[in-house]
């Protein structure tokens, strides 16, 4: 007990491991530039949008339902994450390499991650858990096509487009507003992976993604993207045949074409993994004039737990670690807590209004007024007549090419072996309602009677989740 030396070294390693993200836990990071080639001064007063503009950013990819642990490997989403470091503060984006999510109602959000986790009873992943969830929401299925498609898992991070999923908003210097989504399309192509050729490379390398991107900086073969914006005016959503502000859905590109902003580059890798990536904190609550949010409720619910859970693993101020901290001066006014490690302000006022002067409002950087109207539901009505869950499903189906739709009826009916029959019932129904075809394949690869399923179909959506609850239906 008298060497010192010895207590410490123990004491600092017992204490080492931080909670790791409860989904996307397992993740890389790269820094790099985004330069702004055109110009869309017209909808957005933003400076890192300005034509010419280049900004410092910090970029993290990962997949989803793996701890930090898992293979890069995995049939799954990925998450990416971009903080630009912009001359009015930070901006952080934050999406998924596809252009929608699985669900619309923030309720539902830490339940499709529990879904996707380990089971309680077995501490196994469970297929039979994740296919309940998702078959019991419709809104789930276009998601589910996309992630059982050959899209499913990139080859590489620098194989694949990301996107913003949710509606923000843009406004101009006039304060004029448009709804805006977010396109990052890749340079390097898309390219994937079949689940055998991702079976022999998680046997091999467990960090196959992580090594890709940092050897690809390395020797200087800079990873690029596209930046694109889609627009929708105010007017336009007020009569769009969809709401525009479901994550679940696209804006198709025919009737909001896409614009382009500039390019993304990865250039550096960093130093330390743990202080830059693992200490790496988004939320999409931080956005910069001229930059503004909408009224999807999944994002409203965003706002607040993305923040919380870093306040939860990294501790109250996260926002000093060098990876988060902004490069210009930004005054929040908030105070104390551990590991405060600036100068907490020193003397100025801790409250406001004071007679300083410090900590005063901005009305001139928020963004407009948003006018709400219309009915507030707190849970989605699934039988909603108005709402078509098996639109976008169904578009993508028939624009896939023969071989496409083959690996997506093999991988699905793959990943759902040791699914229970009413649940792949509920699925086939699905499909059929999205494409005839894509329900008739569906169900044969499932093994199940076309006419069942067919019958199954005429049933409103809380009728057939009924009429499924049975695991031994036949």
């Amino acid at each position: 007990m008298q060497d010192v030396w010895l207590m410490e070294k123990m004491a600092h390693f017992n204490r080492e491991v931080i909670p790791e993200r409860r989904m996307h836990a397992k993740g890389w990071g790269a820094y790099g530039t985004f330069t702004v080639t055109q110009d869309i001064r017209k909808y957005t007063k933003a400076a890192v949008l300005q034509p010419k503009a280049k900004t410092d950013l910090f970029i993290r990819f990962s997949t989803v339902a793996g701890e930090r642990g898992a293979a890069d490997c995995e049939r799954d989403i990925r998450g990416v994450a971009v903080k630009f470091y912009t001359k009015e503060g930070n901006w952080d984006m934050v999406g998924n390499n596809t252009p929608t999510f699985f669900i619309r109602d923030v309720h539902n959000f830490s339940d499709l991650n529990r879904a996707v986790k380990r089971d309680p009873h077995t501490g196994r992943r469970s297929a039979q858990n994740n296919w309940d969830f998702w078959t019991l929401l419709p809104e789930c299925f276009h998601q589910i096509t996309v992630v059982m498609s050959d899209r499913g898992i990139p080859a590489s991070f620098r194989n694949m487009h990301f996107f913003g999923e949710h509606t923000y908003s843009l406004y101009n210097a006039k304060n004029e507003r448009v709804w805006c989504k977010f396109h990052f399309k890749t340079e390097q192509g898309i390219k994937n992976l079949s689940n055998e050729e991702a079976a022999k490379i998680n046997g091999m390398n467990r960090e196959y993604h992580g090594q890709d991107l940092y050897d690809a900086i390395e020797r200087g073969d800079y990873p690029k993207w596209k930046m694109y914006i889609q627009v929708m005016t105010e007017e336009q959503a007020k009569s769009h045949y969809e709401n525009p502000f479901d994550i679940t859905k696209i804006w198709r590109h025919k009737e909001y074409p896409l614009i382009e902003v500039g390019e993304l580059e990865l250039n550096r890798n960093p130093e330390n993994y743990f202080a830059e990536v693992e200490q790496a904190a988004f939320t999409p609550a931080h956005v910069v004039p001229g930059i503004g949010f909408s009224p999807d409720r999944f994002l409203q619910g965003r706002l607040f737990s993305y923040g919380d859970a870093q306040r939860y693993r990294l501790g109250i101020n996260y926002n000093q670690i060098p990876v988060n901290r902004a490069k210009c001066e930004v005054n929040d006014y908030h105070r104390d807590g551990a590991m405060r490690t600036d100068g907490n302000y020193g003397r100025l006022p801790a409250y406001t209004p004071n007679s300083e002067g410090y900590w005063t409002a901005q009305p001139e950087v928020a963004e407009p007024p948003l006018e709400i109207s219309g009915a507030m539901w707190r849970y989605d009505p699934k039988d909603d007549p108005t709402d078509d869950c098996f639109r976008a499903g169904g578009d993508l189906w028939r624009v896939m090419t023969e071989d496409k739709k083959k690996i997506l009826i093999s991988n699905t009916a793959g990943d759902m072996k040791p699914v229970t029959t009413n649940i792949k019932y509920r699925h086939a129904v699905h499909c059929l309602h999205a494409d005839p075809e894509y329900g008739k394949r569906m169900a044969k690869a499932l093994g199940l009677p076309l006419a069942k399923v067919k019958e199954l179909a005429k049933l409103t959506n809380d009728e057939l989740n009924k009429a499924t609850l049975d695991p031994e239906m036949e």
